[in-house]
């Protein structure tokens, strides 16, 4: 199996033809200057040079602002330049992220000659009246279009979703998530909403017009989202922003995030979670109140079972007075766990 890279190449605000209230790109990709094929090629050559397997699929990504929106000289420059590679067998494919309302036939169609094989929508939401008080400039119709489009065209279609938009509710987010797996995509990110500073949200914040989620609250809602997207096999490839010295705890000098649900481990949080709910509800069926368990899982999904900081464990015991050992079977399916009770009440019982 090939070990699969990416390198990101962000090109912040380049495009974009206005600025939603919770944006501010340059903060976001903690990047202030615009790309040049220059910066295109010695990024590509630092990233190739660095990369150790052989057996590998290395994929070139644009991110942020709008790629189809620049002007088409200098996404032709952009492209040609990672195309080289492509050509040269050092690259296998490009990816890029774009608004929906910048996608049309003959786009499509340039795009496929420089080998893109990704295009991923920022969609955000499918409710129009939050789409316009977030000034997101689209409607859901222009979503519906271009993710047509970008199937009919053969390109793998990624959405990009957010949880927390001014007035969205659980509701709204799980009708989001619902509307988009209608369309198909392959892959999706989703993003809980965080205050920036220099954002139009950043005032609505302070003006009290805005209350950002809690971290509790943006991890549950992000976990119902997420097990729709897993019940339809469809790829949930980021979980929260990417941390960088700007995107960090707003407590540390230097950040740029006001308020909101940060954590380093995001994504952690909401998967630990929906192992603790699938353990409580395997636990809730035993027929005896147990005191002690053994629970058995693949290695790779050990440590969202434990939690983050040992949560779930800890959870277990304070809640439930529940002693839990955990321990790695490489014969159990990743994403499954088996329990063996050690201990039940009636053993304590008979022990005294």
């Amino acid at each position: 199996m090939k070990k699969e890279y990416i390198i990101p190449i962000f090109v912040p605000h380049l495009g974009c033809p206005n600025c939603c209230v919770f944006c501010n790109q340059t903060k976001i990709s903690g990047q202030e200057k615009q790309v040049t094929k220059e910066d295109v090629k010695n990024t590509i050559d630092y990233y190739l040079k660095h990369f150790k397997d052989d057996n590998k699929y290395v994929e070139v990504a644009f991110f942020g602002g709008s790629f189809t929106g620049i002007d088409e000289n200098v996404q032709n420059e952009l492209l040609e330049t990672a195309y080289e590679y492509i050509k040269e067998g050092k690259v296998n494919s490009i990816r890029i992220s774009t608004r929906p309302d910048y996608i049309n036939k003959e786009i499509l169609k340039r795009l496929k000659k420089y080998k893109v094989k990704t295009i991923e929508l920022g969609v955000q939401s499918t409710n129009n009246y939050i789409l316009a008080k977030s000034k997101r400039g689209h409607t859901f119709e222009d979503v519906r279009q271009a993710s047509k489009l970008i199937r009919k065209y053969g390109f793998v279609l990624g959405h990009q979703m957010m949880i927390g938009l001014p007035e969205s509710t659980e509701l709204d987010e799980i009708t989001t998530a619902k509307n988009l797996i209608k369309l198909k995509p392959k892959i999706v990110r989703i993003y809980p909403v965080l205050v920036i500073k220099n954002t139009e949200l950043e005032e609505m914040y302070k003006k009290g017009e805005y209350i950002p989620l809690s971290l509790n609250q943006a991890v549950e809602r992000s976990k119902e989202v997420v097990k729709l997207f897993n019940d339809k096999k469809i790829e949930v490839i980021r979980i929260g922003l990417q941390n960088t010295e700007e995107i960090t705890d707003p407590n540390i000098k230097g950040s740029q995030v006001v308020a909101g649900p940060y954590h380093p481990a995001f994504r952690q949080l909401v998967e630990s979670s929906m192992w603790y709910d699938s353990i409580l509800e395997k636990i809730k069926k035993i027929n005896t109140k147990v005191v002690k368990i053994k629970i058995l899982a693949n290695p790779i999904n050990i440590n969202n079972i434990i939690g983050h900081k040992k949560e779930n464990i800890l959870k277990l015991k304070d809640i439930y007075d529940l002693d839990v050992v955990v321990e790695e079977n490489e014969n159990i399916s990743p994403g499954k766990f088996e329990i063996e009770i050690l201990r039940t009440y009636e053993d304590l019982l008979e022990n005294n």
